[in-house]
């Protein structure tokens, strides 16, 4: 991989990573619902009017905007507001690695290596670690939340694979503008006129800047930069580096907001991490779904009489 290219995936992950504990920080002032709300809507408007949209069917653009701002973004920012530390959250919403891994033994009749076995079963260890050290109710609900985020985001993956999109910018852009009226009518329905009424007294620096992070941080530019990459290179190179994004995410949430793991959820952490790294690997094929054996089609075809 070229420096430049190098530099570039270093640079994405950080923000990545970092978008954790300041989404944290805009938590602390606006809803989590409406803040989610908030970023798509600045994600979609104005740049649909200068961004053309993506050659792929317009279903695809609903459905991926539903998936990705509604049960993966919503539930993340709902799993923060409840507890779970956001470099946990980073590193917990990985699994979706593997959960998009079993989608593609499922669905793609991908193959399943002995590497990828090992690693499921640490990151299981992993998340049990985590879960049972939970210290209340509310946070173990927030990182149930986060989990199926993870399975949110496996399924928008096979969404992009199948729709076959190149243009992943305007993708993300155009497929922005459906988020925004489920997550503001949610957000009424739960809460009524309280969180709309209390935003502009809550719109200080602080929300501010992590609104505009995470739309044009966050969504634009690292969604362009990871596009970069793949377009650049195979997936098998650039994948592995989506491993940096929970060690910025918890080295980030240190310094931001001073959350410091224990020792117990150390171990955990480590442990999942290594199961990622390790699932990333080449090995022995365990699991193959080959396709169906069909008969020639004179063979298919019943014998009539003359």
């Amino acid at each position: 991989m070229q420096r430049k290219h190098l530099l570039l995936a270093v640079v994405v992950t950080a923000v990545w990573g970092f978008n954790f504990p300041i989404t944290k920080l805009g938590l602390a002032e606006i809803d989590p619902l409406l803040l989610t709300a908030m970023r798509f809507t600045l994600a979609a408007l104005p740049w649909v009017f200068f961004v053309k949209r993506p050659q792929v069917a317009f279903h695809w653009l609903a459905i991926y905007g539903l998936i990705f701002g509604v049960a993966m973004w919503a539930l993340i920012n709902l799993g923060i507001a409840m507890g779970v530390p956001p470099g946990s959250a980073s590193l917990l919403i990985q699994f979706s690695a593997f959960f998009t891994l079993g989608w593609g033994v499922l669905l793609f009749r991908e193959s399943l290596a002995l590497p990828q076995l090992i690693g499921v079963m640490l990151a299981a260890i992993g998340l049990a670690g985590i879960l049972l050290g939970s210290p209340g109710k509310a946070t173990t609900i927030g990182f149930v939340l986060v989990m199926v985020s993870a399975v949110a985001w496996s399924i928008g993956n096979i969404v992009i694979k199948v729709s076959k999109v190149r243009e992943i910018l305007a993708f993300v852009v155009w497929a922005s503008l459906f988020p925004p009226i489920p997550l503001f009518l949610l957000t009424w329905l739960l809460h009524g006129p309280a969180p709309f009424t209390a935003l502009p007294s809550h719109l200080n620096g602080v929300a501010m800047f992590s609104l505009a992070f995470q739309v044009y941080g966050a969504t634009h530019f690292c969604y362009w930069g990871w596009n970069l990459l793949l377009r650049e290179y195979p997936v098998s190179r650039v994948a592995p580096l989506s491993l940096l994004i929970p060690v910025f995410g918890i080295i980030s949430s240190m310094f931001i907001i001073g959350q410091r793991p224990s020792a117990p959820d150390g171990v955990s952490i480590a442990l999942i991490l290594l199961a990622l790294a390790v699932g990333v690997k080449q090995g022995r094929i365990l699991l193959t779904r080959r396709p169906v054996a069909r008969r020639p089609l004179e063979s298919r075809v019943p014998m009539r009489e003359p």
